[in-house]
């Protein structure tokens, strides 16, 4: 098969009217970085123990820790979860002594969120339940390949 097949197998272009378009899940980005997805948080839960933090509690308060300080709104941007998502997340957090919400002295109206002592505590074991489950996950390809799906995915993330 010369080049320029496969590359028309594997990138079909635009369907001609009336032309059916094979499209298989097993070939779709979307789909299997979702089953990626799936099997680090799956990874990711298994390694915690009782009363340990979700993926996107971990996610949250990790950007949290890092940044200091910010407001919810900003933090969901950190850390692209929708504004909805980020309130259940952060009143969970708040819920456990995790994460303090205080009011901004420029602007009374706004809340401004940060660690706590007991959340920062939480992320060293957090941070290892995560590089543990980056590890299990990565593991079938050769360091080379987990550097480059690692690029590869940076990038598709801009």
């Amino acid at each position: 098969m010369a080049q320029d097949d496969k590359t028309t197998a594997a990138h079909p272009g635009p369907a001609s009217a009336g032309a059916s378009v094979d499209y298989s899940l097993d070939g779709s980005a979307g789909h299997l970085l979702r089953r990626a997805h799936q099997r680090h948080a799956a990874l990711f839960l298994a390694l915690g123990g009782p009363g340990s933090l979700t993926p996107a509690q971990f996610a949250t308060l990790l950007t949290l820790a890092e940044c200091g300080s910010t407001t919810q709104n900003r933090l969901g941007r950190l850390v692209a979860l929708d504004s909805a998502t980020t309130k259940g997340v952060v009143q969970r957090l708040r819920d456990r002594g995790l994460v303090a919400a205080t009011t901004d002295p420029m602007d009374r109206r706004t809340i401004v969120l940060s660690a706590t002592a007991e959340g920062r505590a939480a992320l060293v074991e957090a941070r290892t339940q995560g590089l543990r489950a980056n590890d299990a996950l990565l593991d079938p390809l050769s360091p080379s390949e987990q550097r480059l799906l690692l690029a590869l995915l940076r990038r598709l993330t801009v």
